[in-house]
């Protein structure tokens, strides 16, 4: 059933795309304001599988980082920058990383929250909130991590070629001309056999007047990288991990008792703030927050 719901999201999607994509040279678009709450950027995303078998490979993407308390339109299914400075207990500026929806449609693996702490005139990265979405099933977790270095267990199932056992070590840099950001899995059989990374440099906003050009099909590249790459894992006979939910009700709290055993990772603080991540349908007193999937995948 879930593969006749995903057949039909691709059609949908792609008629929906080209209809907007045809429209799109007709919008009358300002970007006055833009220019001075959203930085652009452009680099490459690279994963790397060591075990069982290597695979890897890289792509090119596009990331805006918007401010979002100047923002004129704040990105829908995003935490606003009063819910971020909440659930993060900072007091300074918010910076959100990510992919913008174009012509329909969004895929966002990975977004990030940048959020300050100010002292007087210094303004210091103290956290970062990660945003998660697992790809065809939509489901997304939000948790807290040190930008430094980090270690969770993992909270979320984000492809059908990996179980849930793993620890999930992260880093970032302060965001500035250059962008860094590694994320490797940890797993107590394979051992460090996992690491994505985005690196990417700021772009002149003369290059990129028009956000709707700069995006357009990005979100679909993604997804396409995706889906070729999950094929390929399949081809090389790497084993296919079904979906936890399946066999297992209760992989949320296993994960947080996971990350408890760990106990490096900061916790949201108390569940008013947590309560500001929108259409959160889990709620704990640690570090995640889950929010399930829309149709189809609900």
């Amino acid at each position: 059933m879930e593969l006749v719901y995903l057949l039909c999201s691709i059609i949908s999607t792609t008629i929906t795309s080209l209809l907007l994509s045809v429209l799109l040279p007709f919008r009358r678009i300002s970007t006055a304001d833009r220019r001075n709450s959203v930085s652009l950027y452009q680099g490459t995303v690279f994963h790397e599988r060591r075990r069982p078998v290597h695979h890897s490979f890289r792509y090119s993407v596009r990331y805006a980082l918007i401010d979002l308390d100047n923002a004129p339109d704040p990105p829908p299914n995003h935490l606003t920058a009063e819910e971020a400075r909440s659930a993060s207990h900072t007091n300074g500026p918010v910076f959100l990383l990510t992919i913008p929806p174009s012509v329909g449609y969004e895929q966002n693996p990975l977004s990030v929250y940048y959020c300050y702490d100010v002292e007087g005139e210094t303004q210091t990265l103290t956290k970062c909130i990660a945003e998660v979405t697992n790809t065809p099933w939509g489901e997304r977790v939000t948790f807290l991590f040190n930008p430094n270095s980090d270690l969770v267990a993992k909270p979320l199932h984000v492809s059908p070629f990996m179980d849930m056992m793993g620890k999930w070590s992260l880093r970032t840099n302060e965001p500035a001309d250059n962008l860094h950001i590694v994320i490797s899995v940890q797993h107590p059989e394979l051992g460090n056999y996992f690491t994505a990374s985005l690196t990417a440099k700021r772009v002149a906003p003369s290059s990129s007047d028009n956000h709707s050009w700069f995006f357009w099909l990005m979100p679909h590249k993604v997804a396409l990288w995706i889906y070729w790459h999950a094929l390929k894992l399949w081809w090389k006979n790497v084993a296919f991990v079904q979906h936890p939910r399946y066999q297992n009700s209760t992989y949320r709290e296993d994960a947080i008792k996971r990350d408890e055993g760990i106990c490096l990772c900061p916790s949201f603080g108390n569940k008013e703030a947590l309560n500001h991540l929108r259409g959160a349908k889990t709620l704990n007193n640690r570090c995640f927050t889950w929010t399930d999937a829309k149709w189809p995948w609900c």
